[in-house]
């Protein structure tokens, strides 16, 4: 059976492969759309397979939110060459449209929800073989508040999505929030959200310095005490020196934005090296 342009162009649409992949495809399976899919598929999976143990270091982060939910994906790939690609981003954001609309409960489930007949698991696995790279969908976070704000710094490789105590937040001051985040990557939004052995860490470092450094055994608890009021000031976020002003930090300027603002959750995710 002859392969029609619009058969090839049937076929693209519904895997997300070129043009020569679908007819080669399509004459190997006589036409047979359905046939020519799975070989497609089959090629998808074989080059999976073939590149389970290679790094897929680059990819593809987007964001969105509807005023008070936010979400975040990231699809990850080999080469910045293929992330930066028209056809990857399109697959990233229709994944992250389905976690969007649906308010995905985790990775796991928002991997086996299904988008126009496939899950989402195989159309990252047909794009694999379009490409000829390793793909995976490597992280999803969600946050929702009474506001909801989310930001992808330029390039798609970096995103903070952030949600707040009170509705209708101005969107300058939460869009300086989430760049906080983005920028300063804290640990926690105060220090009752840092781990414990987080600190016992800082305090342990602190200790070993100063003896080092020759201080006394009965100055080491206040040395490590003082350390950790400097991790709480780097690493949480209300008490990070705001990046407009540092002359206030992140819980002041909020609070002068409006009275009793203040941050309930975030997320940040990057395929940046940090």
């Amino acid at each position: 059976m002859a392969v029609t342009m619009d058969d090839i162009k049937k076929l693209r649409t519904m895997t997300g492969a070129g043009m020569m992949d679908c007819k080669k495809a399509l004459a190997e399976a006589d036409g047979d759309i359905e046939k020519a899919m799975e070989i497609v598929r089959k090629k998808g999976q074989a080059i999976a397979a073939k590149r389970s143990d290679r790094d897929a270091a680059e990819g593809c982060i987007l964001a969105d939110c509807d005023g008070t939910y936010a979400a975040t994906i990231a699809l990850k790939c080999e080469t910045d060459f293929v992330a930066k690609n028209a056809d990857f981003i399109a697959l990233t954001q229709k994944i992250l449209d389905n976690a969007f609309k649906n308010k995905q409960a985790d990775l796991a489930t928002l991997s086996a929800s299904v988008i126009d007949g496939s899950t989402i698991d195989q159309l990252v696995t047909d794009r694999s073989g379009v490409t000829g790279e390793k793909m995976e969908l490597d992280m999803y976070s969600y946050v929702s508040g009474a506001s909801a704000v989310a930001y992808v710094h330029p390039g798609n490789k970096l995103a903070a999505i952030v949600a707040f105590n009170q509705p209708n937040v101005d969107a300058t001051v939460a869009k300086d929030i989430a760049m906080q985040i983005a920028a300063m990557n804290p640990v926690a939004i105060d220090e009752t959200g840092v781990a414990a052995d987080i600190l016992e860490r800082e305090k342990e470092i602190a200790k070993d310095k100063a003896r080092e450094a020759g201080k006394p055994e009965n100055l080491l608890d206040r040395i490590a005490e003082g350390a950790v009021k400097k991790y709480f000031k780097e690493f949480t976020l209300l008490e990070q020196e705001f990046i407009k002003d540092a002359k206030i930090n992140v819980a002041q300027y909020l609070d002068k934005a409006s009275k009793g603002l203040t941050v309930t959750a975030f997320k940040r995710i990057t395929l940046n090296q940090e």
